[in-house]
């Protein structure tokens, strides 16, 4: 099974679910991006603060798939925070990736602190028209720091963020939507051995045939968002990509909905990063 298609506000297409992977290292990376290209995942997504750039590359190789069917994502680190910084990432993850092209790259934490999140977004507007990437992101960003982004002129194709059926960030969501901007979803299934024993997910997975992994990350589909689920295990990365051949009811998806407890797991991005 592969994700069907999302179109980002510059035209671009992107798989509607694809594989994190944080915090594996080079080699349970490569191993992990082949099975699950083998499995018909076309979305992987790393950055240069995994120290795992080489490796999924390598997992892209090795499972012999055409450059052009695989969309990678990567992201970059506050030191490239500048309209020529962020040229400078760009040829530093595409060689670890063995890569001439990068397909979304992202500003990975605004750090405002730094005052240059704005520079970056405009540097990775040039690389898109230049051809070297084909959709220009952010990750962990803020209505707030959006809007200063959008206030330049500028718009982002996606903002990924965490999010989860506890901490399910509708005014982000909101935001985003007003403004044209695709949510990610990274750590998708949260704290996934606490969250997925919930009665409203449980009740939801027996209803469907489904397990409760899928029924979260069904939930996230329905309501607006793409995720990212992170998994090395064979079954599990075929299990996950799975969803797209069931509907959550309405009645479901509000019951998984009212289990948001605020945002008390979500990093303060004014604050931290890197």
């Amino acid at each position: 099974m592969t994700a069907p298609n999302l179109t980002l506000t510059s035209g671009t297409t992107i798989p509607g679910l694809g594989l994190g992977t944080w915090p594996m290292d080079d080699a349970d990376v490569a191993t992990a991006v082949e099975t699950a290209i083998g499995a018909g995942y076309r979305l992987i997504d790393t950055a240069e603060n995994y120290g795992n750039e080489a490796g999924v590359g390598e997992g892209v190789r090795r499972s012999g798939i055409d450059r052009g069917e695989v969309f990678l994502t990567t992201k970059f680190n506050e030191k490239w925070h500048s309209y020529d910084g962020v040229r400078q990432a760009f040829e530093a993850s595409a060689a670890r990736l063995g890569l001439d092209y990068i397909d979304l790259f992202l500003a990975h934490w605004p750090r405002p602190a730094f005052g240059g999140f704005v520079e970056a977004v405009r540097g990775l507007v040039a690389l898109r028209e230049e051809g070297l990437i084909r959709a220009v992101g952010v990750s962990n960003f803020k209505p707030a720091h959006l809007q200063a982004v959008l206030d330049a002129g500028l718009v982002p194709d996606v903002n990924q963020i965490k999010r989860d059926p506890r901490n399910p960030r509708r005014a982000e969501l909101a935001f985003h939507s007003e403004h044209g901007i695709l949510t990610e979803a990274y750590t998708p299934l949260g704290k996934a051995g606490d969250l997925l024993a919930e009665p409203a997910i449980t009740q939801a997975a027996q209803a469907h045939g489904r397990t409760p992994a899928q029924v979260v990350l069904r939930w996230h589909t329905q309501t607006g968002a793409l995720p990212i689920p992170k998994s090395a295990n064979p079954g599990r990365i075929a299990e996950n990509i799975a969803i797209f051949d069931f509907e959550l009811t309405a009645e479901e998806i509000a019951g998984i909905d009212a289990l948001d407890t605020g945002d008390a797991d979500v990093a303060d991005s004014d604050v931290v990063g890197h």
